[in-house]
C-alpha cells in the first residue's frame, strides 16, 4: 500500500539505483515474500552456488573434518 506519491516517486527510482542496489533490494524482497508465503525463492547466485556445491559433493570434494569442527569451535554462541 503507497501512501504518498513521494513513496510512489521512490519505488518508481528503484530502476535507475546502480545493479548492486536492486540486487540487494530484491535479496530483502525475497526475504519479506518467504516470510509472508512460507516459500523462498533462490536467487540466480544462490541458485548457481547451490548447483556448484552439488556438483562437489558429486566428485567427493568435501571440506575436511577438521577444518568443519574448528569452525564450529569458533562460531558456536
Amino acid at each position: 500500500m503507497i501512501k504518498s506519491e513521494h513513496e510512489q516517486a521512490l519505488l518508481d527510482r528503484v530502476s535507475t539505483w546502480p545493479e548492486e542496489h536492486q540486487e540487494e533490494l530484491m535479496d530483502i524482497i525475497r526475504e519479506m515474500e518467504a516470510r509472508q508465503t512460507g516459500i523462498y525463492r533462490l536467487s540466480e547466485d544462490e541458485r548457481a552456488s547451490v548447483k556448484e556445491g552439488l556438483e562437489q559433493a558429486r566428485r567427493g570434494e568435501f571440506v575436511p573434518d577438521e577444518v568443519v569442527a574448528e569452525f564450529f569451535s569458533r562460531h558456536r554462541k
